[in-house]
Formats: structure tokens, C-alpha cells, sequence
């Protein structure tokens, strides 16, 4: 194994990790490491903001005993890591490589980059309207490049397959690395030495050192669309294959499983009609129409969410996620605030539409759901309430909510149909206003506002316009970016010209 560092006197080690992912420990197995193998160590660290606003910043300098003469006074060491001046720097999450890139503490003549090819999402990915999730790839082609070595695989995969946590096998990917100038055995030395968790630590350990060991760890593998279980399921599966272009087969596919365990075949086939209609009128509709249309058709309502939350496979993930061990009972707890508006339009269209266009109806009723309520999920009371609820799959075609979805569903392709005759680009491009419609409550109702706002002004202003798809898509990219719909609202006034929008 290549050893880096063997004959440095000076090693500087930076350690960026999230809170709670034990970053401290990690520093602390360094030092003892270090000090047992006659190094002078010191470390140091400065937390972030917050779990997930800023990361801890852990410093550690390592200097061997003795070194240049034995007349030498103690050495004087940094107290934070200095942009260029960096040997070693381990990232508990993809971010936080792509973090001390820019920070300048990865350096192409010297650093060796040890970083987990996770992601744990910030606050400002998971609120943004649209896709806010940061440039996974641009991340790791820089830590490829600024690197002298770049090892990366996905460590908490690791730490979970192993029971252990993420620690461990960052100090086991620094083992493996032969980063620095210690035995494996003087590496798990330390761990003993900590004293807490040695067996799992020492597991975590031990898969974090194969992997860096590895030359190239092996990737995941590609997960395909799901193969069809059922005769419905295959029925429906052989007419995409011979009704769709190729390239929209894997979405179609999937988009098939969907919609069946949603509602029915059924309701995969009347999927199925309304792609393979605008496949025909142009094959460059198909696999924006079957990504967009399974999407919007399989609208969360409380008879979905219901669903979700008793599945067997949720509680299972649950418990695994929080290491239920054998003789342990677990509690789910949840937060639920379904409004009056979304109960009513879980009833048949006739009751819910007259209850919300009853004033008296609506303000005895409304106290009720005023509020939102803690409810466990594992107990018996609220797991039979919710299973009731997710009973009423069958009957959701009767209900409010699933005429209002087919009538909107119905205007969107209609409109698409009408622009695609002329100009396929705009026609996709219209599909992919689907982005607007998500998650529910006021999020919701926001989403559909704008989308309204955006097919009317296709229909009034835009269609017939050579520049019509750049429009769309300004318009459509506007609504995402702000939930104000001040974005959106500049970008109107862009397209639309004033006198005309008067």
C-alpha cells in the first residue's frame, strides 16, 4: 500500500462534519493514533451555525517527536487550517467536500481528499420550489480534479450496513488510504482505547478501510423501472412497448406501477390513453408526457398519505433507521392538519362541494380542524382510523377532489394538444408545468395559481409566437423560484406587454 506523508515531521488533518455525526470523535481517534506512534497532536475545532446551516470544522496538526534534533522546543501548531497548507481533509457528506474545495483547503500538489458521496440536503434544497438540490456531479468532478487523491463512496450506506455510524468508517477510509505513517492495528488501538461501541465501531472500521482500499469502489447499481407482478400489469406493460417511442419506455413503465398502485389498471389505462394521444401527435411528447402525467394523476390526497403512513414497509425502514433492537417496542408519532377544505373534497363530489359552498356548514365545521394533532401512528386507535381511510381507495372516483385533479389534468392536455399541432417545443414545454403542482395545503394552491396564470396567458398571449417554448419556460422557471410569485410576476410583465396585459 502507498503510504503518503511516511517522512513528513508536520501533518495537518481538516475534518468537515455534520452535527451529530461524531466529528469530535473522529478528531479524538486521530490524536491518540497519533500520540501513540510519537507525534505531538493537537486539535481543535469551530462549530457551525447549526446541524445543517454550517458544518464543524475540525482542525487537527500532528508533529513528530523529536524531529531535526533533539535540542528542539516543543513545536508551536495552528490552531485552524490555512488555504494550501492542508495534507489530509475528510468530509463527512458530499456538501461538505465540495465546502473545503472552495475554502481552499484541497490542494492538487498535496491533499488527500476522503469524502462520503452522500447527501444530507439543506433546508434551502428541500424548500425550493423547484429542484434545489445542489451539483452533485460538479462536486465530485472537482474533488477529482483539485485533489492529489480523491477517495469517495457513499459512507453512511456503509455505516448502516454495518450497524456503526459514520465515524467509524471515516476513520477506516483514512486507515485504508495510508494517508498516514500507522499500522490498521495501531488504528483500531485507538479505537479500543475510546472505550464505547469497540465492536461496532471497529465493524464501521473495517468496511471504511476495504473501501479505500479499493482503487475504484464499485458504483451502485442502475436501478431500472420496476418489472411488472401482475397480468394487468404485464397487459399494460406489452402495449407501451409497442404504442411508445423507445426512449419513453422506462418512464411510461414506471409511471404504469404507479398509477396501478395509486388507484387501478384502470387508472394506468386511462394514463396510458392520454400518452399514447400525444404521442401521436408528436413522438417528442411521449416521455415528457409520461413523466409529467403519471405525476400530476398521482396527486397526494389524504387516502394516499393514509396509505403511506401504515404500510409495513415504512415501519420496517423506521426501525432500522433508528436501530430498534429485539426486545424494543417502537412509537411512531406524527404531526397531521388535514383542513376542512381537504376532508371535504375527500367526500363524494355532491357533499364536499355543498359543504364548502355552505357559509353555515363551513363555520360549524371549521373549529374542528382548527389545529393540527400529535397522533400515534403504532397505536391501535389512530392505525385503525388511518386504515379505514386508505380503504376508501375504491371510491376516490367519486370523490370532489378527483373531479376537480381530472378537470385540470383535462384543460393542461387539451391546451397541449392544441399548441403541439404547431410548435412541439412549446407543447413540452407546457407539459413541463406539471412542476408547479405539488405538495398540498397552501403549497398547493399556490402551485395551481400559477399555473393557471401561466396556461392563461399561453392561451392569450403566447400561442402562435415563434419565441413561444422560451416564454413558457421563463414563465414557468419565474413561479418556481419564489413562493411571493414576485419572480413570477416580473417575469409576466417580460412577456406580456403592458398594454396588452391591461
Amino acid at each position: 500500500m502507498e503510504i503518503f506523508n511516511q517522512h513528513r515531521d508536520r501533518i495537518t488533518i481538516a475534518i468537515l462534519a455534520l452535527g451529530g455525526e461524531g466529528g469530535g470523535v473522529l478528531a479524538d481517534w486521530i490524536q491518540v493514533v497519533a500520540r501513540q506512534n510519537g507525534y505531538v497532536a493537537q486539535g481543535t475545532s469551530v462549530p457551525g451555525v447549526a446541524q445543517r446551516t454550517g458544518s464543524t470544522v475540525y482542525y487537527i496538526e500532528l508533529a513528530r517527536i523529536g524531529a531535526a534534533g533533539g535540542n528542539r522546543p516543543d513545536p508551536v501548531l495552528a490552531m485552524m487550517p490555512v488555504p494550501g497548507d492542508v495534507d489530509i481533509v475528510i468530509a463527512s457528506e458530499l456538501m461538505e467536500a465540495g465546502r473545503a474545495i472552495l475554502r481552499g483547503f484541497v490542494s492538487k500538489d498535496r491533499t488527500t481528499l476522503i469524502g462520503s458521496t452522500h447527501r444530507v440536503y439543506a433546508i434551502s434544497e428541500k424548500s425550493a420550489l423547484g429542484d434545489g438540490t445542489g451539483a452533485n456531479a460538479r462536486i465530485l468532478d472537482a474533488a477529482e480534479r483539485r485533489a492529489a487523491r480523491f477517495i469517495g463512496f457513499d459512507m453512511a450506506e456503509a455505516a448502516q450496513s454495518a450497524g456503526s455510524v459514520i465515524s467509524s468508517v471515516m476513520f477506516g477510509a483514512l486507515a485504508g488510504s495510508g494517508s498516514l505513517p500507522f499500522s490498521r492495528e495501531a488504528f483500531e488501538d485507538a479505537v479500543r482505547h475510546g472505550g464505547k461501541a469497540v465492536a461496532a465501531n471497529l465493524k464501521g472500521f473495517a468496511c471504511g478501510f476495504d473501501a479505500a482500499g479499493r482503487s475504484n469502489p464499485a458504483p451502485a447499481e442502475a436501478t431500472g423501472p420496476r418489472a411488472p407482478t401482475t397480468p394487468a400489469g404485464r397487459a399494460l406493460h406489452d402495449r407501451l412497448g409497442r404504442s411508445l417511442p423507445e426512449d419513453a419506455h422506462p418512464l411510461a413503465t414506471e409511471g404504469v406501477a404507479r398509477l396501478m398502485e395509486w388507484q387501478d389498471a384502470r387508472y394506468a389505462e386511462l394514463y396510458l390513453d392520454r400518452v399514447e394521444d400525444l404521442a401521436r401527435i408528436s413522438p417528442a411528447l411521449a416521455a415528457p408526457a409520461a413523466r409529467h402525467l403519471a405525476l400530476w394523476m398521482a396527486y397526494d390526497d389524504p387516502i394516499r398519505v393514509a396509505d403511506l403512513k401504515i404500510r409495513a414497509t415504512r415501519s420496517a425502514h423506521i426501525a432500522r433507521e433508528v436501530r430498534v433492537g429485539s426486545g424494543q417496542l417502537l412509537r411512531v408519532t406524527e404531526y397531521m392538519h388535514p383542513r376542512l377544505q381537504e376532508v371535504c373534497e375527500t367526500l363524494p363530489r355532491r357533499i364536499g362541494s355543498r359543504i364548502l359552498a355552505s357559509d353555515g356548514w363551513r363555520r360549524r365545521l371549521a373549529p374542528f380542524f382548527a389545529r393540527g394533532r400529535h397522533v400515534e401512528t403504532t397505536g391501535l386507535r389512530w392505525f385503525i382510523v388511518l386504515r379505514l381511510l386508505a380503504a376508501l381507495r375504491p371510491l376516490r372516483r367519486g370523490s370532489l377532489r378527483y373531479a376537480m385533479e381530472q378537470e385540470r389534468i383535462g384543460r393542461w392536455l387539451n391546451l397541449v394538444r392544441d399548441v403541439a399541432r404547431s410548435d412541439a417545443d412549446a407543447a413540452v414545454e407546457i407539459l413541463g408545468c406539471q412542476a408547479l403542482v405539488k405538495g398540498y395545503s397552501d403549497t398547493f394552491e399556490r402551485g395551481i395559481a400559477n399555473l393557471e396564470t401561466i396556461l392563461s396567458l399561453v392561451e392569450s398571449h403566447i400561442i402562435g409566437a415563434p419565441d413561444a417554448a422560451a416564454k413558457i419556460a421563463l414563465l414557468r422557471d419565474a413561479a418556481l423560484k419564489d413562493e411571493e410569485g414576485k419572480a413570477l410576476g416580473c417575469a409576466v410583465s417580460q412577456v406580456v406587454p403592458t398594454r396588452a396585459a391591461s
